[in-house]
């Protein structure tokens, strides 16, 4: 039977196609305005599933009252859902649901424009050409370091990495890589500190978590070697901030290239003063195939919940 399903936001084309061929009555605000907090308590008890993005807080409050309403699942557009309180929506019987897989290559293409970019200073060099700042060819300009033939650490070993991983076969790069569990493949490093302190390069690949918040903190940046690369296309608060624009503007750090932030939209301006840094807009899975294929996705979500079959991405607590 047809129900009410919210969608946050505007999708991208071909986002809404599964929720309207099942007949369901899609409610969306007119424009693409950000929901509050309060308003989508509102909304959530009059609706039976919500497809949501990674910027909307659906936190216990929420989802209590879509639980005393009809709420039956929570899909996000997105990989992580750090943004939902799952347990919360566990124990009230709410299924949530991502969107993994469909993103892997497309990120994983955007770890290693940053690994380029940030090693070989791509960004300082364009912003001074740019901005009128070059005096013509230099043989001591913009010296970068070398990606090829480097020690690549990953940390995290989920699929993102392993696509970022093959990657590096053009490169003649070394991986090594970290998880919390042995992998069982060439390269697994047991301790974090030291895949930190034998790595060229580091990028990051773990969910927000409450052991994984800050994981990268000034004490194991203090471990990476002075020339080594940072990158990060997980999520922000995964790194500290202002312990990693310290470390670049020490020199301690050679350079760091990021996609995320602890505060978005907000940005430390002191990392944003910070001296060879590759920084990007959250673009990680922006391309039109990705994301129209990732909003379909959590949209086919709650068309499976609400017609009683089992979904096909369902996260738990």
């Amino acid at each position: 039977m047809p129900g009410r399903v919210l969608v946050t936001r505007r999708l991208p084309g071909g986002g809404l196609d599964p929720l309207v061929a099942a007949g369901h009555e899609v409610v969306q605000r007119p424009g693409d305005e950000a929901w509050s907090t309060a308003e989508l308590r509102e909304a959530a008890g009059t609706v039976d599933g919500i497809v949501c993005l990674l910027t909307d807080r659906i936190d216990d409050s929420v989802l209590e009252s879509g639980a005393a309403g009809r709420l039956q699942v929570v899909a996000n557009v997105a990989v992580g859902y750090d943004n939902i309180d799952v347990a919360g929506a566990g124990r009230l019987g709410i299924t949530v649901c991502n969107t993994p897989g469909v993103l892997d290559e497309t990120t994983a293409d955007l770890a290693f424009l940053l690994i380029l970019s940030a090693a070989r200073l791509a960004s300082e060099a364009e912003s001074d050409f740019r901005g009128g700042r070059w005096p013509g060819w230099g043989i001591n300009q913009y010296l970068g370091r070398d990606v090829h033939g480097a020690v690549l650490g990953l940390v995290g070993y989920g699929r993102i990495a392993r696509a970022v991983a093959r990657r590096t076969q053009g490169f003649a790069m070394e991986v090594r890589h970290h998880s919390r569990s042995d992998t069982g493949e060439p390269g697994w490093v047991a301790d974090l500190d030291e895949l930190l302190a034998t790595v060229d390069i580091v990028s990051l690949h773990v969910p927000l978590t409450d052991a994984t918040r800050h994981l990268i903190d000034g004490r194991r940046l203090g471990l990476l070697r002075p020339g080594a690369v940072l990158v990060n296309t997980a999520r922000g608060p995964v790194v500290d901030e202002e312990a990693l624009a310290g470390a670049l503007e020490s020199g301690a750090l050679f350079a760091a290239g990021l996609d995320v932030y602890e505060r978005e939209p907000e940005v430390s301006p002191r990392l944003l003063a910070a001296p060879r840094t590759v920084l990007l807009p959250h673009i990680g899975s922006a391309t039109t195939t990705t994301r129209s294929t990732m909003a379909a996705m959590a949209a086919q979500e709650v068309c499976d919940v609400l017609a009683g079959r089992a979904p096909r991405h369902p996260v738990t607590g």
